[in-house]
């Protein structure tokens, strides 16, 4: 009997755990979750952001022009001549009347049969395009619309004109610098 008793002693005592390891584990422990926690978090809000952000311009997120609502820094174009913008005459042949404007139009540098990637400026053809559509659209515009309180229609106007003959979004907006009609 006293053989089985030394069995039983000896299970049945287990060395005392060491308290630096327990408290070092529990801090082990405890650092890695918190890692794990802030990777899971950042994770799942870099995926609401890209999924928000990319239905953007793809569902809604552009106007009736076909232009993204948000887009990048388009390229700065003045149209007509570089140093004097356009001038034509305005409300007929007869009526005397003429328009001196500069007029720039902020083209999207994605469209790549519009934009040359490296000098940043229109390609021929698509500056013959643009250049005989405002000039068209200002001499078809009546005189009662180049009023101050219908500039706003104007630009869209023409921002549309010159989607339609560029393609949808080539066309960012339509800005106009100065203005003289006599």
């Amino acid at each position: 009997m006293p053989e089985e008793e030394k069995e039983v002693d000896s299970v049945a005592v287990p060395p005392p755990p060491d308290p630096a390891k327990s408290k070092k584990k529990t801090i082990i422990l405890i650092v890695v979750l918190v890692i794990v926690g802030l990777a899971l978090a950042a994770g799942i809000s870099l995926f609401v952001v890209t999924k928000v952000m990319g239905d953007l311009p793809a569902g809604g997120g552009e106007e009736e022009g076909g232009a993204p609502r948000y887009h990048d820094a388009g390229v700065f174009i003045k149209l007509g001549d570089p140093k004097e913008g356009i001038l034509v005459n305005v409300g007929g042949p007869r009526s005397g009347k003429f328009l001196k404007a500069s007029i720039i139009a902020e083209f999207n540098p994605g469209k790549k049969s519009v934009i040359n990637e490296e000098t940043h400026s229109l390609f021929p053809d698509a500056e013959v395009k643009v250049n005989d559509v405002a000039t068209q659209f200002l001499r078809g515009t009546a005189l009662e619309d180049f009023d101050a309180d219908k500039q706003e229609d104007f630009k869209k106007q023409l921002k549309d004109a010159l989607n339609m003959a560029l393609g949808a979004g080539s066309v960012y907006d339509v800005y106009i610098t100065s203005f003289l009609l006599q």
